[in-house]
């Protein structure tokens, strides 16, 4: 673990798991793989995560084909790489979403009908936790988000179990920055599929995380600071 930024990440990533005891002895965890930066980083992370600690889990790494005609062989590689096969599960919810719904917001459907289809999959697999690839800053942005559009304070929970699906679903990289996964993934150039989604990057979060990132320009060190009063405010704040 040469690369000062994996070092960076792997023990933020640590210190999340040791902290809110995301992954523990005999877990299998199912991994959300968008073939984005941030799930490749997770994966990524959660391998060194069971090469550097004492930790015995499995890793099972899950993409949810959309129907966008993504191409996931880069990915299916990287996985092979570090010893792991790829489970593809084939959808049409990008059909049902556009084209059958008609969503004016199409995000938030799509989101739930993914998760669904993840949870499942990975209940199927034999795994008891799901892995999910969301940053310091998502979780952030969800914070404000839920205050400017619903005047409500909550966000992403560390580590929550779904009664209704039977899984406990973790987010390990709540301590790492957006920023440190990009240089993460250029230095050691992970691979990142294009997303083909035709709402790709046009949404209300993005306003918001660019909203975020001029806080930052502002006032330096804004998002861990944000996330400090999350954390002290405790479970009441957070939600699924």
């Amino acid at each position: 673990m040469s690369n000062r930024r994996t070092k960076l990440i792997f023990g933020q990533v640590r210190d999340a798991n040791l902290k809110y005891k995301l992954i523990e002895n005999g877990d299998r965890v199912a991994v959300g793989m968008s073939g984005g930066k941030d799930s490749v980083t997770l994966l990524y992370m959660l391998n060194l995560l069971r090469q550097y600690t004492p930790l015995m889990f499995d890793l099972v790494p899950v993409y949810i084909d959309l129907g966008w005609g993504n191409e996931t062989q880069p990915l299916q590689e990287f996985c092979r790489q570090i010893g792991m096969d790829l489970v593809i599960h084939n959808t049409n919810i990008g059909q049902i979403v556009f084209q059958v719904k008609e969503e004016r917001h199409p995000c938030s459907l799509c989101a739930n009908m993914r998760r669904g289809a993840l949870h499942r999959i990975s209940k199927e697999l034999g795994c008891n936790k799901v892995a999910l690839g969301h940053h310091l800053d998502d979780v952030v942005t969800t914070l404000l988000m839920s205050i400017l559009y619903e005047g409500r304070y909550q966000v992403f929970t560390p580590k929550t179990w779904l009664s209704r699906a039977d899984i406990t679903v973790i987010r390990p990289l709540i301590y790492v920055e957006e920023r440190d996964i990009k240089l993460l993934v250029e230095s050691l150039k992970l691979p990142v599929i294009k997303n083909r989604c035709p709402a790709d990057g046009a949404t209300k979060r993005t306003e918001v995380a660019e909203f975020l990132n001029i806080l930052e320009e502002q006032f330096p060190g804004a998002r861990r600071r944000f996330l400090s009063a999350i954390e002290k405010v405790g479970p009441s704040a957070f939600w699924n």
